[in-house]
This record gives C-alpha cells, structure tokens and sequence, in this order.
C-alpha cells in the first residue's frame, strides 16, 4: 500500500525534523519527505493538517500477558490498545509463563507477534533459569532466537557471584543487561513507600534504600565487568544521582522511568487505592521531582509505560494483598504530553523519550521517520483531549490509576509497517 500523509507538521527529535511537510509511504517503508519520489502514487491520503506526525512510539516495558496469563489480557488486545497511543514497538520482559528461557517460547511469542501483525514486540531473555537467580540461562543460543537482552524481571538475584557471573556472560554475547534494582530484604514484603503516608495507612513499607543499594551493587559489577546495562523504572531521586555518577564515570549505563512515578506519589495511597499498588511504589513529591529532573538532565532518556494488565480479582482485595501494576499503555503519550503543558518537560526531550532514545537503548532502527526505514508512524492531534475512563480502556486490563482525568492530545491514525492499524473513530 502506498500513503501519502499531507499537510502534517512532521516531528522527529532523531533527525533535527520539524516543520510541515508531507511523507510518503510504500512497500512498508518511507520512501520520501517533502519530495514527491518518482512515480509515486498514492493508495490512501491521510490529511495532518493542524497535527503532528511523530515516528511510532517505542515502549520498554509491557506485558502482553501471553503466554501463560491470558486470562488476564492477550495479544491482540494489547497490542490494539498500544496502537491507540501510537506505540508501534514494545519490549517484553521475560516474566512470562513459561518463562523466556528457552528458544521454544521466543519462537512462540515471534508466532504471536507476526499472527497480531499490529506491533513489533522485542522480547527479553531471562537471565538466569526460571528467573530463580541461581543457574544462568543460556544467553547467546537466546540471542540467536532473537532476544535483544537480557533481564531477571522483577525477580531479585541475591548472589551476587551469581549476578557478577551473569554480567559477564552477558558481555560476553554483547547483550544489554536490563536491570530492575530492588533489593528484595530491604524490600521485606512492603507495597508502599516508606514514609508517613504508609505509617498512617499500616502499609509495609518499602524504603528508597531497596532501590539504592541494589543500584549501588549493580553499578560496582557493571564497572568490574564493563557489561552494558540499563537500569529499569527508576523510583528515587538519589538513584538519578547514582546513575548520574556512573555516566560521569564513563560506564556504558542508561536509566528509564514508568509514567505512573512522573505523575503520582504516596499521597495517591492514600485512600488504599489498589490501582496506585505499583513496583517500584509511588515514593515522594521530592523523588517525583528528582525524577523529572532526571529526564531534563539527560540521565534518563527513555520513559515506558510499565504496563501490567489485570483481571479485576487482582486488585479487589485489601492493598497489601493485590497485585502490583497498572494498565497504561494506551495513555503513555498523553501522560507524557500532559507533563509538557505542565512546563515539566519540552515536546521535543518527551517525544525523544518516547521514540529514538527506547530504539537506540533496543539497538534497533525504530523512532525515526528516516527515509528507508520502517513505516511506523503516529499523528497526533494535540488540540484534542482525552478522557481516561476505565471503562473504556481497549485493554484487557481496567486497572488504570489515572480514572477520571482529561488528559491533552489524542492519537488520529497509527501506521505499523506501511499498514494503518489504528483509526480514531
């Protein structure tokens, strides 16, 4: 199919491009910007104008729930609610069931991902056995089914021979090591911020130092091994400045953050709301700020949405005893868009964040409109809103802490390798 999208201000951080000009599309590739190419002739024109044609939107961190949870959400759903915020690419931990160890299950998430046919889906290969933090996985037979790093999920590796073991076989086979640091005794079963807010509430709670002092391990490995790492869903501002210091350092480290920490904080606990029940937890207005911080610094560079999708048993029991995580892939560009109006944040460093730097920190060539590479594409119509109503969610999942909000900018059409996937009605 050829596509002409016309008379849309072309925005892509990645190529210094911004400004209105048409694009073209054929065979699944962008073949032209501005320029008309030889011979082309358009299949279907898509009219941008007042809108914003961005490169579709890369996320590092979604569960798709298959295999193994597809009570909970499937593919296809998922993958229809990404497009709907014009997410085109999706990294998947290796929390599956069974887990991502073996050539077999990437195979058979390959299988979906081409059955789905709306969304590149990158998976993640566990770093050791059954995610257990004891016998390694067999990384580079991984890599070669098609896995573009690898992760231990949430799950914690308390030997740290084990963890330095792994770290250098990672580097062995090149592969980024995407590292979740949360030091499980520190942790000790809490689901809340250790602070006032979960004093008052009873809540076990869970201190920044969970966060720290798994960085801190990690860091000092990462230094001894020179392993590539990239340090998933950042919770504390202290653990900006740690990663901040490791870059200063020289070591080959890269952060991201979950959009739930750029918008929420203990306080939104407060009434036990089970939605707000995440991993990392909500932490503080002054972690929030160190954060945003963070992203305006350059140290983050990649925002996901973190999305975990729920059947409504895993979030109707008391806070404690509930699942942690929240459905949010399908409002991840307009959360972050909602930081923009905000002044938190320029459209250009949100964008980035969402698109060229995730690819880069993949190693794949998404995020950018260059010509030549995959039509992914998204337009966005920043003069509309969007009305999160839980209800309504295309997720399977309904467990979305942001109920009620009316947040700016509404995704139109998104493109997936030259094919329109997605269509605002």
């Amino acid at each position: 199919m050829r596509i002409l999208i016309k008379n849309g201000r072309l925005l892509d951080p990645a190529n210094k491009l911004d400004g209105k000009q048409d694009l073209f599309i054929a065979d699944g590739k962008i073949v032209g910007i501005k320029k008309q190419p030889d011979g082309f002739e358009s299949d279907l024109q898509l009219d941008a104008k007042n809108k914003i044609v961005l490169p579709g939107l890369v996320d590092l961190c979604a569960r798709l729930r298959e295999p193994g949870y597809k009570y909970k959400a499937s593919f296809q759903t998922e993958c229809h609610a990404a497009n709907s915020s014009g997410i085109t690419s999706v990294c998947c931990p290796p929390d599956t069931k069974p887990v991502i160890d073996t050539t077999a299950v990437v195979e058979l998430i390959h299988h979906r991902t081409r059955e789905s046919n709306r969304t590149n889906v990158y998976p993640l290969a566990a770093l050791t056995l059954g995610l257990n933090g004891e016998q390694l996985s067999e990384m580079d037979t991984l890599r070669r089914a098609g896995c573009i790093g690898v992760s231990n999920a949430l799950a914690p590796i308390e030997n740290t021979e084990v963890l330095r073991r792994a770290f250098e076989y990672a580097h062995s086979c090149g592969l980024t090591v995407f590292f979740f640091a949360e030091d499980n005794s520190l942790k000790n079963n809490g689901v809340a911020h250790e602070g006032p807010v979960s004093t008052r509430l009873g809540l076990p709670a869970i201190p920044e130092t969970a966060e720290t002092v798994a960085l801190s391990r990690a860091l000092l490995l990462v230094e001894q091994t020179r392993v590539k790492a990239h340090f998933c869903r950042l919770s504390t501002a202290r653990g900006v400045s740690l990663i901040k210091a490791a870059q200063e350092q020289g070591l080959p480290v890269t952060a991201d953050v979950a959009i739930c920490n750029l918008h929420l904080t203990e306080m939104d606990v407060a009434d036990y709301n089970s939605d707000c029940h995440l991993q990392p937890p909500l932490r503080s207005e002054r972690d929030r700020n160190g954060l945003i911080e963070g992203i305006n610094s350059g140290v983050i560079t990649a925002v996901c949405s973190d999305h975990q999708p729920h059947d409504a048993d895993a979030k109707s029991a008391p806070f404690s005893l509930t699942e942690p995580g929240a459905s949010t892939i399908e409002h991840l560009l307009p959360l972050i868009l909602h930081l923009v109006n905000r002044k938190e944040l320029k459209l250009e460093q949100a964008i980035s964040a969402l698109t060229s730097n995730p690819a880069n920190i993949l190693n794949v060539t998404k995020g950018t409109l260059a010509i030549g590479n995959d039509a992914d594409v998204c337009i966005l119509d920043l003069d509309a809103s969007n009305n999160v109503d839980k209800r309504q969610l295309l997720s399977a999942g309904k467990n979305t802490p942001f109920n009620g909000w009316e947040l700016p900018g509404q995704v139109t059409h998104t493109i997936y390798n030259g094919s329109l996937v997605f269509k605002q009605d």
